[in-house]
């Protein structure tokens, strides 16, 4: 095969065609404001003849900046961040290569990842992190200068992170059912493994103690919309009376509103429901969901943020920040009757 058919062009190629300096063909390319108009057009056109199409690693040699994130995150059958998190990286210039991670083989699949962000050509890391499998001082120790953020970890952990505060969103749960008059409330909890579902799990028993109520049936679920129908069947076939439940995400709603309707309970007449992350789809339940809303939109603006701060600043202090839930009413919960 013609050796010339298959050369790659250069940035040379480029600027020796559009008739302008390679610099100004590096300014079109990394976007640079100073730029006419008419001599970017010629640039971009001979950019498409050529097919030109940048060298990542040369680009890293010159700038010391890949405008690449990496992010690791733990299956994504429990809440989606990922499309606000592309596009909150998209928004500052960043392309996001994405790793998911088996949480029942997360502790050997976690190696291997990290092992790949070493070998990539990253400016930064997010770990998206609900399972507590993260190998701190590995990561460290592999990431050494590339910047990285936590998300969704444990109050506390002392590592830039940022996460909701679940205790807050339960106490809101719990309290709006105590303000309506509950007084036997029951809860399905996500599975202990996920920290978002211990929290709210623990934080729902302390809610209660501090008002100095016993908690009604619990049962376990798996975030998905059948373990919530199949917890609600035990909860209704256990000998514990409830007037209201607490479940442990929207998902599991869904199955538990089903689940009550067959067993011929309306809601909120007879049973009040409350559940947690206000899913897309919640305000459409029959009825409408009440639950605690985490705006995954302010979690990954905050997660990308934080983490371009810290490329840009690499003195910038370890950080914990916390977002604040909210309570959204809406018509599956109302005042107990007698």
């Amino acid at each position: 095969m013609n050796e010339e058919l298959i050369k790659r062009a250069t940035l040379h190629d480029v600027a020796s065609l559009s008739g302008v300096s390679y610099q100004t063909v590096s300014r079109v390319i990394n976007q640079h404001p100073h730029v006419a108009p008419r001599t970017r057009q010629k640039v971009l056109q001979a950019i498409s003849q050529l097919d030109y199409r940048p060298n990542q690693a040369a680009k890293v040699l010159a700038t010391g900046r890949s405008d690449m994130l990496q992010l690791i995150m733990y299956d994504m059958r429990y809440g989606d961040p990922l499309p606000p998190m592309l596009g909150a990286a998209r928004e500052r210039g960043y392309t996001l290569l994405i790793s998911e991670i088996n949480p029942l083989a997360a502790k050997e699949e976690i190696h291997k990842a990290l092992q790949d962000v070493a070998n990539r050509m990253i400016d930064g890391l997010i770990v998206f992190t609900p399972y507590q499998f993260i190998p701190y001082e590995e990561m460290r120790e592999v990431c050494r200068d590339i910047p990285f953020v936590f998300v969704d970890t444990d109050p506390g952990f002392k590592a830039p992170s940022v996460i909701f505060d679940q205790r807050h969103g339960v106490a809101l749960a719990v309290e709006h059912l105590i303000g309506l008059g509950h007084r036997q409330i029951a809860e399905v909890h996500g599975p202990p493994l996920h920290s978002d579902a211990r929290i709210r799990h623990e934080s729902f028993l302390t809610a209660l103690a501090a008002h100095g109520l016993e908690p009604g049936p619990i049962e376990r679920g798996e975030f998905v919309i059948s373990s919530g129908y199949n917890a609600t069947q035990h909860l209704l076939a256990s000998d514990k009376p409830f007037s209201a439940i607490f479940v442990g995400n929207d998902r599991m709603a869904l199955g538990a509103l089903r689940a009550l309707r067959e067993h011929g309970l309306r809601v909120p007449e007879d049973v009040s429901i409350v559940g947690y992350d206000d899913m897309a789809e919640a305000a459409y339940f029959m009825p409408p969901l009440t639950t605690v809303r985490q705006n995954l939109s302010t979690l990954a603006q905050q997660s990308i943020a934080y983490l371009v701060s810290m490329i840009q600043d690499r003195t910038m202090p370890i950080q914990q920040r916390v977002l604040y839930p909210e309570l959204i009413v809406r018509a599956s919960t109302g005042p107990l009757t007698a």
